[in-house]
């Protein structure tokens, strides 16, 4: 079974994509978290595991956490960040 990480930092808004962002900036959030994140991953069909002491390696200094996803063997990863960046971005509207 393959799992996927997802960072907080991908669908921040303030980063750009050399500090880590990997969706466009329409798509992006101002400070999104691990709990936004694992709700998204649900909504879509996934299994999540938050785990909160986790640091991303471009932000050592935050303890952001990340999104364990399993069962997310039929999309590529990309795939995966959009859709939860799209739901994230919904919920928040």
């Amino acid at each position: 079974m393959v799992e996927n990480v997802i960072w907080p930092a991908y669908l921040d808004a303030s980063l750009s994509r050399s500090e880590g962002r990997r969706v466009s900036e329409d798509l992006a959030v101002e400070e999104p978290t691990v709990d936004e994140i694992a709700k998204a991953v649900q909504q879509i069909g996934y299994d999540a595991t938050i785990e909160r002491d986790k640091s991303y390696s471009r932000e050592h200094w935050a303890q952001r956490g990340r999104v364990v996803v399993r069962g997310a063997d039929d999309s590529t990863k990309n795939d995966l960040v959009q859709a939860v960046a799209a739901y994230v971005a919904a919920m928040r509207e």
